[in-house]
């Protein structure tokens, strides 16, 4: 069994799928690893902590050559894989709905392509789930990145030459990105508030010392929504949510912007009449800017300054982490096929009725076989 780590070629990727600690585990489970000379250099894995982990160091193609398993961290682009056998399987964060001229050539070239952005919400799924760990960096990065821009202090400061005042933070999306920059903020001494359409994010809010800023008499999304995510809500509760917005917002020095809704462009949640009513110099971070954004006027992967404003359209800060980043996405990876490998079979085996693999499954025997990629075309 052999398995293929790649190295990125996203413009911008600096993570890898596999490190010294996940080459151990599965050369422990039977498998032979080889990775592509300089996967690991952006996230600090040189070749050579590869090879003392008992991976094969060497070019893409040899690399490819009799690989069953390609691991990446971004799906590789139509000629990228030079020498894949058909039948072999490549898991990774494909984005399948953005992507689905790769996708085609993934089902063309006989490959199954597994999507692990797509893991289901479930228990078991837990340790698996690459989105988490990596929205848990981002919600971190933003913070930091944040305060890095606003160009004042965050805590309270009593000095002899006066009081400077705690920073104002909001967080708007409670998801795994946006508990983590509450925890953030709040342990740099912002005073922080936050809102989220779904009733269950009430608790989680308090718990981690945050005011919670809810619509109240207009009924949202009970319970934790769809697979812990967000759905549409109705015109009352977006008017209503508009108005309690507005009056919040003006008062606020940083706003992190999370809302996202899986596979559908990302809800406006801030308008350019609310932007101007805040304070210059304050700043809006939108990490939904690959999504289309939750900022009127947010331009994904830049800077731009709006009535004084600076609003900042991050896309995957995950990135700017790429050490820790990598080494979270490689135990992800590692856990699912830990939890599919087969010991007398020396390789791990997804069967259909699972619902893990139902979920992930894109592409298998020359064909696209997701019905949720199906649904959306």
């Amino acid at each position: 069994m052999k398995i293929a780590v790649l190295k990125e070629t996203a413009p911008g990727e600096t993570r890898v799928a596999a490190s010294p600690e996940t080459v151990k585990k599965l050369a422990a489970l039977g498998a032979s690893v080889a990775a592509e000379a300089g996967a690991g250099a952006l996230a600090s894995i040189s070749d050579g902590d590869f090879e003392a982990a008992c991976a094969q160091v060497a070019d893409r193609q040899s690399t490819i050559a009799g690989a069953d398993l390609i691991l990446c961290v971004s799906g590789p682009a139509p000629g990228e894989l030079p020498g894949a056998a058909s039948g072999a399987v490549l898991v990774g964060a494909l984005d399948p709905l953005r992507r689905r001229d790769a996708i085609k050539h993934y089902a063309s070239a006989g490959l199954e392509a597994l999507a692990m952005e797509w893991m289901p919400r479930i228990t078991r799924a837990q340790s698996m789930d690459i989105l988490s760990s990596q929205s848990n960096l981002a919600g971190y990065k933003a913070i930091v990145d944040a305060a890095s821009i606003y160009g004042r202090a965050f805590p309270m400061m009593m000095t002899a030459a006066g009081t400077v005042s705690a920073a104002r933070v909001f967080v708007m999306g409670v998801g795994v990105a946006g508990l983590q920059a509450i925890a953030t903020a709040r342990r740099l001494g912002a005073q922080v508030s936050a809102t989220d359409v779904r009733s269950a994010t009430r608790e989680q809010i308090l718990s981690l010392g945050a005011k919670p800023i809810f619509v109240e008499n207009v009924a949202g999304i009970e319970g934790e929504g769809q697979g812990g995510y967000a759905t549409e809500t109705s015109d009352e509760y977006r008017r209503a949510q508009a108005e309690l917005v507005s009056s919040h917002i003006a008062k606020q020095d940083i706003v992190i912007t999370t809302a996202l809704i899986p596979g559908r462009p990302a809800p406006r949640l801030i308008s350019d009449q609310q932007l101007a009513s805040m304070r210059p110099g304050s700043v809006v971070m939108d990490l939904a800017a690959d999504a289309g954004g939750n900022v009127e006027g947010t331009v994904s992967g830049e800077r731009v300054v709006r009535h004084g404003v600076t609003v900042v359209g991050a896309t995957n800060l995950a990135r700017s982490l790429a050490a820790d980043a990598s080494a979270l996405f490689a135990r992800n990876v590692y856990n699912f096929l830990a939890a599919f490998w087969e010991k007398d079979q020396g390789r791990p085996v997804f069967p259909d009725e699972d619902e893990i693999v139902r979920a992930i499954r894109v592409t298998r025997g020359g064909a696209i076989v997701s019905e949720r990629l199906n649904a959306a075309s």
